[in-house]
């Protein structure tokens, strides 16, 4: 008989009362209004920031093993590409992308790898593809801020979630100002899986998490968990929360000194079971937090074993690359070369991006296209004589196949 594993003791929220007139949405009948009206409760968040974390002995180990996974990760990618190699920016910032795809996932927000590239140089038709885009932006003030994660730097990575977000500009970077819940109707947080604080108790809510990320006497991925736990309870923000929750995690990552030099795929190991990941939420708000901690160790060795993967299958596209430029007799001046690296974040391009991120001219831009074209690496999707874009469909189809193999678990 199986024995019950040990909880990992947190404050449980409380509720408190209150009563909801539902405003009418210009689409919901007399009778919903009236029954979307009436009593609720809302979450009174519990204060974290000097609560004594007493880990089970087993659960420390699961913890210690998947913090140990994800720093190999990321000695591993910073040796696979060489800690001098053009290749290893542009990786890090191919799986920062790959991190926010999955991430905004769990939202139901899914892009392709093409349109996600399209949208990196503005030429995406989809809107999923430029909030995804507004995502990895987050992920990158996230890990700019990361030494200093204090109540600007969370607000700083709102902003720039929400900032070019269309008809959330006003909330971006913003406390919200209304009640908000997770539920299905739009009208009533009567029902609904988790009402969030009243507005007013969120910067008091806020400052306790703060002083909880500062505290240096709990393991890592354990103050990560929780820390996520906490905010994603308060839900500061009127949108967004959920994203920018899991940003808060991987500057917790960096700025403890677990991951240095990458970003690991960890939403992707969430992704695999989403359902367990908000139970978890569920089971910390009603005081046990070892299940999201659970989620996040598993979360981070699926993170470190398929990412390794993912850079071999990349690095595996780069140097096929360079073998076909080396078939073509290509002298070692030629622009090409230059762009092969720039590929791994950039798997679409024009002649713009080429001149913005090699400091090229046009005419230089123009000739490594048509060199990499010549040889194979690139092909040019449009068929036009102007605003031509090429696309290198192996690095394509490495991340396509990564989010396939997450979405078939």
């Amino acid at each position: 008989m199986a024995t019950e594993a040990e909880p990992l003791a947190v404050p449980a929220i409380a509720q408190e009362s209150h009563t909801w007139l539902a405003q009418t949405d210009g689409m919901s009948s007399r009778a919903q209004l009236s029954s979307a009206s009436g009593p609720y409760e809302s979450s009174v968040p519990a204060r974290i920031a000097d609560h004594a974390v007493t880990i089970p002995s087993d659960l420390g180990a699961d913890v210690d093993e998947a913090t140990a996974a994800l720093a190999r990760f990321d000695l591993y990618a910073s040796a696979e590409l060489g800690a001098e190699s053009p290749t290893l920016g542009p990786m890090s910032s191919i799986l920062l992308r790959t991190e926010s795809a999955s991430s905004s996932q769990i939202e139901n927000l899914t892009v392709g790898a093409r349109q996600l590239a399209l949208a990196e140089i503005d030429q995406a038709g989809s809107e999923n593809a430029k909030i995804v885009v507004a995502n990895v932006r987050t992920m990158e003030a996230a890990l700019a801020l990361a030494d200093r994660l204090d109540e600007t730097a969370i607000l700083a990575m709102h902003a720039r979630l929400l900032g070019r977000q269309r008809g959330w500009e006003d909330h971006a970077g913003k406390y919200r100002d209304e009640l908000v819940w997770v539920g299905r109707s739009r009208i009533s947080p009567r029902g609904a899986s988790h009402v969030a604080p009243q507005a007013e108790q969120v910067p008091q809510a806020m400052d306790d998490l703060v002083q909880y990320l500062a505290r240096d006497d709990v393991p890592v991925i354990v103050q990560a968990a929780i820390a996520h736990a906490q905010f994603e309870t308060i839900h500061p923000f009127a949108d967004g929360n959920g994203r920018t929750g899991r940003a808060l995690v991987h500057a917790i990552l960096r700025g403890k000194g677990v991951m240095t030099r990458t970003t690991a795929p960890v939403s992707a190991g969430l992704l695999t079971d989403t359902e367990a990941y908000f139970s978890a939420l569920g089971a910390y708000r009603s005081g046990d937090a070892r299940p999201i901690v659970e989620q996040f160790t598993r979360a981070g060795r699926y993170a470190a074993f398929t990412g390794e993967r993912l850079v071999d299958d990349l690095a595996a596209q780069v140097d096929a690359a360079r073998d076909a430029l080396t078939a073509r007799r290509l002298r070692s001046q030629a622009s090409a070369w230059r762009v092969v690296p720039l590929l791994v974040s950039n798997p679409v391009v024009n002649a713009r991006l080429l001149v913005d991120r090699l400091g090229t001219n046009e005419v230089a831009a123009q000739r490594a296209l048509a060199q990499l074209t010549d040889a194979g690496v690139l092909t040019e999707r449009t068929g036009m004589k102007r605003n031509r874009i090429w696309q290198h469909s192996g690095i394509l189809n490495v991340l396509d196949q990564y989010a396939q193999q997450i979405s078939r678990h």
